[in-house]
Parts: structure tokens; C-alpha cells; sequence
């Protein structure tokens, strides 16, 4: 049985896309992503997916984190509000920033490049070059 694309992603992927889906949709409705998030959960069939947990610490840590990985990303993103990013990029950013701050596991480039492959496929044609320069610059603070 041949798999398409979709079913190829790597689990950690599908678990930033998940988290993606659930902080998109609380900003969007200006309601708690945990509080999405609970809602989301309950939609889910068993057998649940094995990348689940992760993507429920992704929005679990940018939600507990919220206000300095906004003030990080507002600080770097040179020139652009948060208000004035696309809704997918600024969620996008505040996945990696987690993952840059407190993933340990997950190495600065992975979480970066990840951000910015999500982007290619969901977001405008500038917000991977957008991501990838505002992620960096936020990447070398964190290692300074």
C-alpha cells in the first residue's frame, strides 16, 4: 500500500502542524489556546497519534511562555508588530521560540528550519525568509 505525502511528514512535524492548527484557531477567536486546545483534544479519535503529546506541550509551553516569547518575537522582528504579521507566521514564531527557549532536545536549527518548511507550505512567499531572519536573530540571544 503506497503512503502519499501527507503520511510522510516526520511525527514532530505533524505535532508542530497540530499546534499550529490549535494556537492559529485561538488567536484567530481571541479565546485561551489551552482552552482550544480541550476542545481540539476531545475531536480526536482513539487511537490517538503517537505525536499528540508533543504537539499538546507546543501550545501548553508558547501558552505558559506567551508574554516573553511575544516580547522576544516583537523584539527581533524588525520594523512588524505581532498585529501585523499573518496570524500563521506570528503562531509559527512562537512554536520555535518555545522550542529555542525551552525544548533542549529539539537543536536551534531544527527548530528554526521546521518554522521556516511550515511557512513554505502554509504561508506567504516572504515568510520563510521573514521567519528564518527574525528565528536567528532570537536563536543567538538564547546561546549568548
Amino acid at each position: 500500500m503506497a503512503e502519499g505525502p501527507k503520511t510522510q511528514m516526520p511525527a514532530r512535524r505533524k505535532a508542530r502542524k497540530r499546534a499550529l492548527d490549535v494556537l492559529y484557531e485561538a488567536d484567530v477567536r481571541s479565546l485561551p489556546p489551552v482552552e482550544v486546545l480541550a476542545n481540539y483534544l476531545e475531536r480526536i479519535a482513539a487511537p490517538r497519534p503517537e505525536h499528540l503529546p508533543y504537539a499538546v506541550s507546543l501550545v501548553e509551553g508558547v501558552a505558559g511562555h506567551k508574554d516573553r516569547i511575544d516580547e522576544l518575537i516583537a523584539s527581533y522582528a524588525e520594523g512588524w508588530t505581532l498585529e501585523r504579521m499573518p496570524v500563521i507566521d506570528r503562531n509559527l514564531a512562537r512554536i520555535a521560540v518555545h522550542e529555542l527557549l525551552y525544548v533542549d532536545e529539539i537543536d536551534d536549527a531544527v527548530a528554526i528550519s521546521e518554522a521556516v518548511e511550515l511557512a513554505k507550505q502554509m504561508s506567504t512567499d516572504d515568510s520563510p525568509r521573514f521567519l528564518n531572519g527574525v528565528l536567528g536573530r532570537i536563536a543567538e540571544y538564547a546561546t549568548r
